[in-house]
């Protein structure tokens, strides 16, 4: 999130300028990677494991490997 945050923006940003904005919204990863592993199944099939590898890829929604897990794991792919 915070590369995006410095790199998509192209403001400039330090990292930990960008850092301190994205930690201060208190956002649920956990939730927001289940919400992610869902919408992916609706328009495609996935493993367990493809799933998480989705949802951990830098080409994907780059969350972490903890957070892609559990968001796959609270799916059907991983049932």
């Amino acid at each position: 999130m915070v590369a995006g945050c410095v790199v998509v923006a192209g403001e400039g940003y330090s990292v930990a300028d960008a850092t301190a904005a994205v930690d201060s919204l208190n956002v649920d990863w956990n939730g927001e990677a289940v919400r992610s592993a869902e919408s992916y199944l609706k328009y495609s099939a996935f493993s367990c494991s493809g799933l998480q590898r989705q949802l951990s890829s830098s080409s994907g929604e780059g969350f972490t490997k903890e957070q892609a897990a559990y968001g796959a794991k609270k799916t059907k792919a991983c049932a």
